[in-house]
């Protein structure tokens, strides 16, 4: 995975991340994801924590099925619902 430029929006870096189906790939995803927010003064323990939040924020505006792979494969969860949909499922029900 190569390295983000600092400057990125928020859908150039977690776009890419809903096509991931993976588990090697998101875990190279996710690297690359904490390192580039290690740059902005955060621990690795805040990085991991930022980023689990950002993606499963981020999946949220997705269908269910590409929601619930993203918060599996990232081990993320969404800043309100937790690992719950909205509509009804958890986590592992797609």
């Amino acid at each position: 995975m190569r390295r983000m430029p600092d400057r990125i929006t928020i859908g150039e870096k977690y776009g890419p991340a809903m096509t991931i189906t993976d588990p090697e790939e998101a875990r190279a995803y996710f690297e690359a994801c904490v390192e580039h927010t290690m740059r902005f003064n955060k621990t690795r323990d805040e990085a991991e924590a930022i980023e689990r939040i950002n993606l499963g924020y981020y999946a949220g505006y997705y269908d269910a099925k590409t929601a619930t792979r993203i918060l599996r494969l990232f081990g993320a969860e969404h800043p309100i619902f937790g690992t719950a949909r909205p509509a009804g499922g958890e986590v592992g029900d797609a």
